[in-house]
């Protein structure tokens, strides 16, 4: 019988060495225009005419610049992908050290944000290139388990000199896509590798189970943050007349009032506070609420919606329960306060005309050179503030009006923190 691709496949699970050879074969006759005895996968051949169109040289290893460390940090803060990381090893990290692989999780970018497992494997990955933040998109480094996936938006193995770049061919790489179940955005790759020996058919369908759950999580946390979400709008729509629906920033509603209920609303890329023309429901007043909008309808020949000032009373007189509370025209909410969270919008109060990053870093770690964590943080305190909070610098909207409750002890200011700048605040029973 004629070898075909699928019994390639199945000769290396038993002979990886003798597949191997076989597939160079392959690939120096596709890439000198010639018939192969076996054809390629499709996928693979499909991934090869994408390279040869772009010019990827199959017989060079091109490697981009690594992301300094600051920068992959910044990405792992601000990727959806840590908040799968627990199902991600749990599913793939211990048969994968035992198997002699490794596990790497890339950003829809291709770059290399946590790489972990067999030691041995890790150093051979180093000699390839394979290392943290480096660039595996398809189109930088060929035909791989991270850039391909990521291309053609389904789990696909990779095996020896099936990689279009011939440094490769002793590697055999597996893997998956994520995507965010929100909007089905490609929000990363998560790939299992190692050398070609390791490769095992079935490698593909147990990583594209664990990036399934990994999606499921995804799709948990979204609706886990819907409930949240649902649970301050509740009061709020109970106080209004008019018709109205919550969202969250990307549109998905989790309460509504006087209107019939829909999944999801369009809105435009840069939402902001104010009266607005939204596809779906004409012309609406905007208001930010934690985590989300509410969008109330209105008749576009009647008076604007009554805005009332916005009060925003930051609670830090309780020893270890932190809170802030948004009052307007549409009643109030209450988001609880992590610690550093706690800290950041206590400097904001402080300095009412702004801090710079470097400023913040500063305040809070001694060291204005730590940016990449504050803009972080930053970025998640916007995700409930977002209405609330200016930036360039970070600062409370002018027309807000802001209020700080202190412990009647300084000393009981914000205890666990040791910022300098909280640690000087202490020393006063008032804010400058």
């Amino acid at each position: 019988m004629a070898n075909s691709p699928k019994n390639v496949t199945q000769l290396a699970a038993v002979d990886a060495a003798r597949a191997a050879r076989m597939l160079s074969d392959v690939r120096d006759a596709t890439l000198a225009g010639q018939r192969a005895r076996i054809a390629p996968r499709p996928v693979i051949e499909q991934s090869w005419g994408r390279m040869l169109r772009s010019g990827v040289d199959p017989e060079h290893d091109f490697r981009s610049g690594l992301l300094a460390q600051d920068e992959v940090q910044r990405r792992r803060e601000e990727s959806p992908l840590r908040h799968v990381l627990p199902v991600l090893r749990a599913g793939l990290l211990q048969v994968a050290d035992v198997a002699h692989h490794i596990m790497v999780i890339a950003d829809a970018e291709g770059r290399v944000l946590w790489r972990e497992g067999c030691s041995p494997v890790l150093r051979k990955a180093d000699g390839l290139g394979f290392e943290l933040g480096a660039d595996w998109r398809e189109d930088v480094v060929g035909t791989n388990g991270v850039g391909t996936p990521a291309v053609v938006r389904r789990p696909v193995q990779v095996f020896a000199a099936e990689h279009f770049v011939r440094s490769h061919a002793s590697w055999t790489c597996t893997g998956a896509p994520i995507t965010d179940p929100r909007d089905g955005r490609l929000v990363g790759v998560v790939d299992v590798s190692g050398p070609l020996e390791t490769m095992h058919p079935a490698t593909l369908s147990w990583v594209d189970s664990v990036a399934k759950l990994a999606e499921a999580r995804l799709r948990e946390l979204h609706q886990s943050s819907l409930e949240q979400l649902r649970a301050v709008a509740a009061p709020v729509l109970a106080r209004l007349g008019d018709r109205a629906v919550v969202v969250d920033r990307d549109g998905w509603t989790a309460a509504v009032t006087g209107m019939p209920y829909t999944n999801r609303i369009a809105l435009p890329k840069s939402l902001s506070a104010g009266r607005r023309w939204l596809p779906s429901l004409g012309l609406c007043s905007v208001e930010p609420l934690a985590d989300g909008w509410l969008v109330r309808a209105a008749d576009e020949a009647a008076e604007p919606l009554p805005q009332a000032a916005t009060r925003i009373v930051l609670d830090l007189g309780r020893p270890r329960s932190w809170s802030v509370t948004v009052s307007g025209s549409a009643g109030s909410w209450t988001h609880e306060l992590s610690p550093r969270h706690a800290e950041l919008l206590y400097l904001l109060a402080v300095h009412r005309s702004g801090r710079s990053a470097a400023g913040l870093a500063g305040d809070v770690f001694g060291d204005p050179g730590r940016t990449v964590t504050v803009r972080a943080e930053m970025s998640r305190v916007r995700k409930y503030l977002g209405g609330f909070l200016e930036h360039q610098p970070y600062r409370f909207c002018e027309d807000a009006d802001v209020e700080v409750l202190l412990p009647d002890d300084p000393r009981d200011l914000l205890p666990h923190s040791t910022a300098p700048a909280v640690t000087e605040g202490r020393a006063s029973a008032f804010l400058p």
